[in-house]
């Protein structure tokens, strides 16, 4: 009849057929007309650390640090000088200067993530504003200044040096865990325990998974404090490249100086390198931001 409203068959999509007056689409349609199948997850998540993040910061320190090693060879160096740096002085300042950052480390990550975890719990959670101020105090308080009243107390060594950077450190991964654990949307908490999980269960497989972002940025950034602050430790007994510094400054000699200053840098940046690979290795596939 020439009034039905019954598309012609030749005008119909591809992929798109009349069954008994009724139209029917093939699955798979729109595969075909694109020509390409959708994507993989793997392939459009893509790898997590490109080229790039990989190879230009190892590259700018290599630079830095023949150009420093090519301005030594050409510097005239006096007897002073030579015997500050001479016998293995800057090897040992170095592995002095990792020794107290890794340690420092360490203990900063015992104490202050499991601190974090024990203050979210509910019947805990009252003394979060307690320990928050604790470690405030900490973090306020000049770092020379602490690793005086250390050293007054516990004396000269690289013990008073430790627990001063530990103190100075404790704060922004103290911070970051109790963050990153109440930021958690509380309907997958919900869901979770409804499911029938433990609050053990429920901590180690959805919260702290949920929070390690928040976590790993806090340990990035203690890590680089702890650097930079190991450097007070001379002042304490404990060694490290702040030796090399201060023998530069009191002695008036520049090589030295810029050889520890040098140095601190570079490791400092350097971990700071490895800090944000592991957490971008480190975080749940299901947490990366597409762009």
């Amino acid at each position: 009849m020439s009034g039905s409203s019954r598309p012609s068959p030749g005008r119909r999509p591809a992929g798109e057929h009349e069954v008994k007056g009724l139209a029917f689409r093939d699955e798979g349609g729109d595969e075909e007309e694109t020509g390409a199948p959708p994507p993989s997850p793997a392939a459009a998540a893509g790898p997590r650390v490109g080229w790039r993040k990989l190879t230009f910061l190892p590259v700018v320190l290599i630079a830095v640090l023949l150009a420093t090693w090519l301005w030594f060879r050409q510097a005239d160096l006096d007897a002073l000088t030579r015997n500050a740096l001479g016998n293995g002085q800057v090897t040992k300042a170095l592995w002095q200067h990792v020794q107290l950052t890794v340690i420092s480390t360490f203990f900063v990550l015992i104490i202050a993530i499991p601190l974090g975890i024990l203050l979210t719990r509910r019947a805990f959670r009252k003394a979060t504003p307690f320990a928050m101020a604790f470690a405030n105090m900490g973090q306020a308080t000049p770092a020379i200044g602490l690793l005086a009243l250390l050293v007054i107390w516990l004396g000269i060594g690289r013990r008073a040096a430790l627990i001063g950077i530990i103190i100075y450190a404790v704060l922004p991964v103290l911070s970051n865990t109790i963050a990153g654990l109440k930021a958690n949307d509380p309907t997958l908490l919900e869901a979770a325990r409804g499911i029938g999980m433990s609050p053990l269960g429920v901590l180690t497989r959805v919260e702290l998974p949920l929070a390690v972002p928040l976590i790993l940025a806090g340990v990035r950034t203690a890590l680089v404090l702890n650097v930079g602050t190991a450097t007070l430790a001379t002042f304490g007994g404990g060694g490290g490249l702040g030796v090399l510094i201060t023998t530069g400054i009191t002695s008036q000699r520049m090589p030295v100086l810029v050889l520890g200053s040098v140095l601190t840098v570079a490791l400092a940046l350097l971990v700071d390198w490895l800090a944000s690979l592991a957490e971008l290795l480190l975080r749940p596939r299901g947490l990366e931001v597409v762009t």
